[in-house]
């Protein structure tokens, strides 16, 4: 299996410096989700790992190699991402961005083989796009959209997937059909799953490791329980929180807030 290792990274936008100094290990056939309040450096983080912002100080190593040293095509067969945002090229079908994902196993502008046709249709089945699979994919609605790139990431058939706020866009249902797959995937075929989540009784219920972030640092890091506890929540959200078990998980889950700050 691969492994990520990030080692005294400093990262940031221009002068600005986001994160300074920061050593985590993502653990392996592990589901990990990195939480904290807007601006914390979640997305700055992530996106360091995938590669698409490189660190001023300090390395992200995939399997022991720095990855600026490894090439696109390289990573690709070993992590795939899905970033926050994405923009689709104009006249893409759904099924035309799916196969995106088999880039990696292509060689020139040969066809998608055999394998590549297969693993395409069984990322528009899993998450539930099959049926529009020749429309394009600007006139999906947000949650479609969602969906469809997360198709093409599970279409690389990576080790490792790195996720972005996978549920932005989707309704209840939709959320949880995304995290449930995400599960069934890290259970079924051990695949290593980092991601950025809001949502922290989503990230408490469904997440292996917690990582949990303030003002470009780790604030604390380990299973559910132990970092979904009030004191950490005060630490990282500034909110008093009333924390209860949830009864489908067995883990710590939020049921109720005030501020800390007496606002």
């Amino acid at each position: 299996m691969s492994t990520l290792t990030i080692e005294q990274i400093a990262v940031g936008y221009g002068d600005s410096i986001i994160i300074d100094g920061l050593d985590v290990t993502i653990p392996e056939n592990k589901i990990t989700t990195i939480i904290g309040p807007n601006g914390c450096g979640k997305s700055t983080l992530l996106k360091t790992i995938s590669r698409l912002l490189k660190a001023q100080k300090g390395s992200v190593y995939l399997d022991g190699k720095a990855i600026h040293q490894l090439s696109t095509k390289d990573i690709a067969k070993r992590m795939a991402i899905l970033p926050q945002t994405t923009e689709t090229p104009s006249g893409l079908t759904v099924y035309e961005l799916v196969s995106y994902g088999r880039f990696p196993y292509q060689k020139g502008f040969h066809s998608m083989k055999k394998e590549d046709v297969e693993a395409v249709q069984w990322a528009l089945e899993v998450t539930g796009v099959t049926d529009f699979s020749d429309r394009p994919v600007e006139a999906l609605s947000g949650g479609q959209r969602q969906r469809v790139w997360i198709a093409m990431a599970l279409a690389q058939e990576t080790e490792i997937l790195v996720l972005d706020e996978p549920t932005t866009y989707l309704d209840l249902a939709h959320q949880l059909d995304i995290l449930l797959l995400l599960k069934s995937l890290n259970e079924k075929e051990n695949r290593t799953i980092v991601m950025v989540l809001h949502d922290l009784n989503h990230a408490s219920r469904f997440s292996d490791y917690l990582i949990a972030m303030k003002d470009g640092a780790i604030v604390t890091e380990g299973t559910p329980n132990e970092v979904m506890t009030a004191e950490n929540m005060e630490a990282v959200f500034d909110i008093q929180a009333i924390m209860t078990e949830c009864p489908l998980s067995n883990h710590p889950i939020c049921l109720t807030y005030q501020s800390s700050k007496g606002v």
